[in-house]
C-alpha cells in the first residue's frame, strides 16, 4: 500500500471517529440554533407565532429601555464579580503554588473547590440565609453594635455579586495556580540577577506569564456569569433584572419565543465580543 492511501485510510478512520460526535454536535445545537435565528425574526401576534420576517424584535431590544437594561445590568454585575474574582483568586493561588508545602497543595485545591460540590441552588438559598435581615452576618453585626439596623445585603445587587464571587473565586484559582505551577523558578532567579527587586520580578515576569491563566479564568467567569440565571433570581430579588431574567419573563409569562430568541442572540453576540477581545490573550502560550 502507498503512502498516499495509508494516508487516505487514516483520514478515513479519523472522520469514523469524530463522526458520532459531529452528528451529535449538528442535531443537538446546530439545528436548535438555526432554528432559534430563524424564530427571532419571526412574531408572536395574540398566541400564537406568525414567521414573517422581521426585524421587529431586535428594534424593540434596543427601543425599550427595559431589554437594552437588562444587558446593562448583566455587563455591570459580570464586570464588577469578574475584577473582584481575579483580585481575590490571584493571592490565593499564589499562596497555595509558592507557601503551602507541595505534600498539602493537592489537600488545599480540594478545599478550595468545595463549593463546586454542592447544588448551586443549595448554594445561593444558603447565601440568602447568610444576607438576609435575619441572617447570620447581620446578627453578629447587630449583637456587636457595629450597626443600629439590619444591612440589605440580599434582594439587591449586593447579594448577586456576592454569591456570584463566592463561586467563581474557585473557578479562577484553580486556572491561575495551573498557570503558577508550571512557571520556571529560573525566571525569578534570572529577574534577580539582572538586579529586580521582588515587586518587580512579579509585576515584569510572573504576572505576564501568568496572564494566560487569568485571561482563561476572567474569561470563563464573564460566560457563565452573564448568562446566568439562578443566582440573580434567588439572590437578586426582582428590584433589577439582569438579560437571563427578561428572558425567562418572556418565556415564563409572555410566552414570547420570536422575543426571547432574540434576546438570546444578542446575549450570545456579547460572549462572542469578549471572546474576541479575549482571544489575544487566550491563545498566548509560553515560550
Amino acid at each position: 500500500m502507498t503512502a498516499t492511501a495509508l494516508e487516505r485510510a487514516e483520514r478515513r478512520k479519523a472522520w469514523a471517529f469524530a463522526l458520532p460526535g459531529l452528528l451529535w454536535t449538528a442535531l443537538f445545537f446546530l439545528v436548535p440554533f438555526a432554528y432559534m435565528v430563524a424564530i427571532s425574526f419571526w412574531t408572536r401576534q395574540g398566541r400564537e407565532i406568525v414567521a414573517t420576517w422581521t426585524l421587529d424584535n431586535y428594534v424593540a431590544f434596543f427601543g425599550k429601555a427595559h431589554f437594552f437594561k437588562g444587558l446593562v445590568v448583566s455587563l455591570e454585575i459580570t464586570a464588577t464579580v469578574t475584577v473582584i474574582s481575579v483580585l481575590l483568586a490571584y493571592p490565593l493561588a499564589w499562596i497555595i503554588a509558592e507557601r503551602v508545602p507541595k505534600k498539602w497543595q493537592r489537600f488545599a485545591l480540594v478545599m478550595a473547590i468545595l463549593p463546586f460540590w454542592t447544588s448551586y441552588v443549595v448554594r445561593s438559598y444558603s447565601w440568602l440565609l447568610v444576607l438576609s435581615k435575619g441572617g447570620v452576618v447581620n446578627q453578629a453585626l447587630l449583637s456587636i453594635g457595629i450597626i443600629a439596623e439590619p444591612l440589605e445585603l440580599s434582594a439587591n445587587r449586593t447579594g448577586t455579586v456576592i454569591g456570584f464571587v463566592h463561586f467563581f473565586v474557585m473557578l479562577l484559582t484553580l486556572t491561575i495556580y495551573a498557570n503558577l505551577i508550571q512557571l520556571s523558578p529560573n525566571y525569578r532567579r534570572a529577574a534577580a540577577d539582572l538586579g529586580a527587586n521582588a515587586f518587580q520580578t512579579f509585576w515584569h515576569v510572573v504576572l505576564p506569564l501568568t496572564l494566560p491563566g487569568i485571561m482563561v479564568g476572567a474569561f470563563l467567569t464573564f460566560v457563565l456569569c452573564i448568562g446566568d440565571y439562578i443566582t440573580p433570581q434567588i439572590l437578586g430579588g426582582n428590584n433589577e433584572l439582569v438579560l437571563p431574567q427578561v428572558i425567562m419573563l418572556q418565556l415564563g409569562r409572555r410566552a414570547d419565543f420570536p422575543m426571547a430568541a432574540a434576546l438570546s442572540l444578542v446575549l450570545m453576540a456579547v460572549v462572542t465580543l469578549a471572546y474576541i477581545a479575549c482571544a489575544r490573550w487566550l491563545k498566548m502560550e509560553r515560550t
